[in-house]
């Protein structure tokens, strides 16, 4: 079992800083480093990976990859490839995803599971929990499925284009950003709270 190694606490107000938050938090990732996002439809799960690809300096666009399990995007810089997955439609824990072959890509690369909870945490004893959720008052079941709207229009879940004004009380998240094990204990995730 591993520990704590430290928690940030952000509140994000719009898909935008979502992807900042995702580029700042991107120079604190190393080859080798594991982040699970967790949060349901529409947090801004996507978002988040978008940022960090910028942040990382990958090829491709960073969408949503749901119906193809997972993307890897190689490093235009020569840092760590990231390998963008996504479990919510694999029901088997870590047997299937083993299929993905991610404990293959995780030692020259940032591999980051959306749905992840509880089905790769195996995969290293020392990695990030990202945990996305709405703020109290945040919109019911129809804002789950619509999400928000990215930079390239589509919606930020497999609920369809139909994303909302960024600047709607409802669009505001509470991160939580905890790192497991002792890689996690000094790495700097006090500064993601400082924007």
């Amino acid at each position: 079992m591993s520990t704590t190694g430290a928690i940030a606490h952000i509140t994000v107000k719009s898909s935008d800083q979502m992807q900042e938050l995702g580029r700042r938090l991107a120079p604190l990732l190393r080859p080798g480093d594991l982040v699970l996002l967790t949060g349901e439809l529409g947090a801004g799960k996507t978002t988040l990976t978008r940022g960090l690809g910028e942040g990382l300096g990958v090829r491709g666009a960073v969408t949503s990859p749901t119906f193809v399990i997972a993307r890897v995007h190689p490093s235009l810089v020569g840092g760590p490839a990231l390998v963008h997955a996504d479990a919510y439609r694999l029901g088997g824990g870590l047997d299937e995803m083993e299929d993905l072959d991610l404990d293959v890509s995780l030692p020259e690369s940032v591999v980051v599971v959306e749905w992840g909870e509880g089905k790769v945490e195996e995969l290293s004893e020392d990695r990030l929990h990202v945990v996305i959720g709405r703020a109290v008052g945040g919109g019911g079941a129809e804002r789950l499925v619509q999400g928000w709207r990215s930079g390239d229009g589509r919606a930020d879940a497999p609920g369809g284009p139909d994303g909302h004004p960024e600047d709607d009380v409802d669009d505001v998240r509470e991160v939580t950003v905890t790192g497991h094990g002792a890689r996690w204990a000094d790495a700097g995730l006090s500064e993601l709270e400082n924007c």
